[in-house]
């Protein structure tokens, strides 16, 4: 992963950017909006920028969200996407009935959409289909049963274990897992939010939908010193991503909320 940003949907670098998205975990009467943005750095140049809204109708949620490339990432090679996840609002997590993403880096783009029943994937495709490389690790149907988009897999009702915790991800092409393991606190200020923050590494253990002895696959594999980083959003009651941290051979990629809320 280096300054040419990789956001082809199923590589490591657009699940975490775009996993950061922000939702809501209560089922209320009337629609909530919550609105974030985040910058993306790397070893402290800003190198994108993503904004999500979130709209919470009683027990159903929709998010909404947007990456643009910035900096000097940007003039190397224009990037944007957009995405969208809706479901249901269930007691320990949120789950999606419908994820789509479409992205585009120069004159290259790609469309995907996710369709879910029950935490099991109903239907995956791509647009155009991508070319099957030798040594690829074939996506198989258990892979997609019981698993969580990339999106509002991270948003944890107040009352649901933040951490440790295993998040089955599926993204439309790659299956993960992200083992989160708990590391404390620490102390977290931005636009909207002032306080303590839950603080967990992250393994990432790839199980299909990708080539085998992929050189970003197999470091992040193996690193150690990733980290997420939950808020409280008292007014909602869940728990949100507002820090990501994923050391690189070039300098840690730092995904941070510029605004958590409003």
């Amino acid at each position: 992963m280096g300054i040419r940003m990789n956001v082809r949907n199923g590589s490591v670098a657009f699940l975490f950017l775009t996993a950061v998205a922000f939702s809501t975990g209560t089922a209320l009467a009337d629609n909530v909006e919550h609105n974030t943005d985040y910058s993306i750095a790397l070893s402290g140049l800003p190198i994108a920028r993503a904004s999500f809204q979130t709209i919470l109708t009683d027990d159903r949620y929709t998010i909404s969200g947007t990456l643009n490339s910035a900096g000097l990432a940007d003039v190397l090679s224009s990037t944007s996407g957009r995405t969208r996840v809706s479901g249901v609002v269930q007691r320990d997590k949120l789950r999606a009935s419908e994820y789509s993403v479409s992205y585009k880096t120069g004159k290259r783009g790609r469309d995907i959409d996710v369709q879910f029943r029950d935490g099991d994937v109903t239907s995956a495709t791509m647009t155009p289909k991508r070319r099957i490389p030798k040594n690829w690790v074939p996506v198989k149907p258990g892979d997609m049963r019981n698993v969580l988009d990339p999106l509002s897999g991270l948003i944890f009702p107040a009352d649901a274990k933040v951490c440790p915790k295993t998040l089955p991800i599926f993204d439309g092409e790659s299956r993960v897992d992200l083992k989160l393991s708990a590391k404390g606190t620490r102390s977290f200020k931005t636009q909207g939010f002032e306080g303590d923050v839950i603080v967990c590494g992250v393994q990432f253990v790839p199980k299909s939908g990708f080539r085998k002895g992929r050189d970003d696959v197999e470091y992040l594999r193996r690193l150690a010193s990733m980290e997420i980083w939950f808020a409280k959003a008292d007014a909602v009651n869940v728990y949100a991503p507002v820090y990501v941290r994923i050391p690189t051979r070039l300098g840690p990629v730092t995904v941070s909320a510029t605004r958590f809320g409003g």
